[in-house]
């Protein structure tokens, strides 16, 4: 299944996938349309009741991930968001700033895909459904050929959405630390929350 159209954002498919491929590269375009696919298949197999949405998060996930470092200060200043985002970089920024982003060049408002797109890729302690989807699909989409992945996916697609999230976070801590770069505290947070579902 693949969806046509989507009104929260009052766009065809093929319409926002001009918009998304001309904000990045042709490598980050395949990306976010595997994530796309994954995060359909997980809301069917989940039962996730509105799998537009979930397609919807998935194509919109890396936008302006390409942008400018300025861009990102800059809607850190305009939305008067935490100061401390100042001290982390694109990886923690593409989510919990990016998102300004999309809502102006596209007007997007729905605040579960706001709210998925925001931490999907420092998680929460707190995740709905559609924020587990998302966070997983970026990490086991077709495209990856990491060591594990093919773990991570048997437990996101055969057995626990919840146990995909563990393993996907204690997986990215254990990365960091071992390239001793800060971990920021959402991620630590994450962690802490799903870490026993490994159990």
């Amino acid at each position: 299944m693949v969806f046509e159209f989507y009104p929260e954002v009052g766009l065809t498919r093929a319409e926002l996938c001009d918009k998304i491929s001309a904000n990045m590269s042709d490598k980050r375009f395949q990306h976010v349309q595997n994530v796309a696919k994954s995060a359909l298949r997980l809301a069917e197999r989940w039962g996730y009741p509105e799998p537009r949405k979930a397609e919807l998060a998935g194509l919109l996930h890396d936008y302006a991930k390409e942008t400018t470092d300025e861009t990102f200060i800059q809607l850190i200043d305009k939305y008067q968001l935490d100061p401390d985002l100042l001290n982390w970089n694109n990886n923690v920024w593409h989510g919990l700033v990016r998102i300004y982003k999309i809502q102006e060049d596209l007007g997007l408002t729905d605040p579960e895909i706001t709210r998925a797109i925001e931490i999907h890729t420092v998680g929460s302690a707190a995740m709905s459904l559609l924020d587990k989807i998302l966070y997983v699909a970026d990490y086991v989409e077709d495209g990856r050929t990491f060591e594990g992945v093919d773990v991570a996916r048997q437990l996101a697609y055969e057995q626990d959405l919840d146990a995909a999230v563990a393993y996907e976070t204690v997986h990215t801590v254990a990365f960091l630390a071992s390239k001793h770069v800060r971990i920021y505290p959402q991620t630590i947070l994450t962690y802490n929350a799903y870490v026993e579902q490994l159990k």
